[in-house]
């Protein structure tokens, strides 16, 4: 019934971070991420469950540090060869100016996308999930939920983003095809994600992962197309 409970408030959140305007996007995260704490310490869960034991934390970050690093290695790989450059531009980055930049890495993507997603699919789901059913099936479905979780953003993504336009095309069949693309993708992600909960402990990991990721594809986005 909790686990039930978890996925309606990613539901109805991911509903509405879609929806709202831009300005409610972190205050809405933070609230959800703090209701589903509340939900997770009410059934049972310490912190050290969640990934936020004290314990971990130092190997969450050393963790993190590495795959910070690894990722601006290969966003920079990928920067120098002509054929995958196009993948990095992207029209939602293009049109920020530089403030609005600083603050979506640097606000929105810490603290509403990453905060968020971070504690309900490795923290908070999978811990409920690894203690009723195990690892591999806590896994499978939080990272199933978290590629279902990409679907509304991905709409725009084949008119957006040069590349994904040229792969999949941007009518209607392109956009179903980009949007499956996204789910599968962020459902493999979110196993990679997973794993690194599991092997640090520490939830420091995978969230130094997905903010670099996300920030530093930003940053290098609007670079190239500024």
């Amino acid at each position: 019934m909790r686990i039930l409970l978890v996925v309606a408030v990613l539901a109805a959140t991911n509903t509405l971070t879609n929806r709202l305007a831009e300005v409610w996007y972190v205050p809405l995260c933070l609230v959800v991420t703090a209701l589903l704490l509340l939900i997770a310490r009410w059934d049972g869960l310490t912190w050290s469950d969640l990934g936020l034991g004290r314990e971990t934390a130092r190997r969450g970050l050393r963790w993190g540090l590495v795959l910070a690093g690894a990722v601006l290695l290969v966003y920079g790989i990928g920067l120098a060869i002509p054929f995958t450059r196009d993948a990095f531009l992207d029209e939602r980055v293009e049109s920020l100016s530089s403030g609005e930049l600083v603050a979506r890495v640097l606000v929105r993507v810490p603290f509403g996308t990453v905060l968020l997603e971070e504690t309900a699919f490795r923290g908070v789901l999978w811990a409920m999930l690894v203690r009723r059913w195990g690892t591999t099936w806590a896994t499978a479905v939080s990272s199933l939920l978290f590629g279902l979780w990409h679907v509304l953003p991905s709409l725009g993504l084949s008119r957006a983003n040069a590349a994904v336009g040229s792969v999949f095309g941007t009518g209607t069949t392109g956009i179903a095809l980009s949007v499956a693309a996204a789910v599968v993708g962020t459902a493999v992600g979110g196993v990679i994600f997973c794993e690194l909960r599991r092997r640090s402990g520490s939830l420091i990991a995978p969230a130094a992962l997905h903010f670099a990721l996300n920030g530093e594809g930003y940053v290098l986005a609007w670079l190239v197309g500024t």
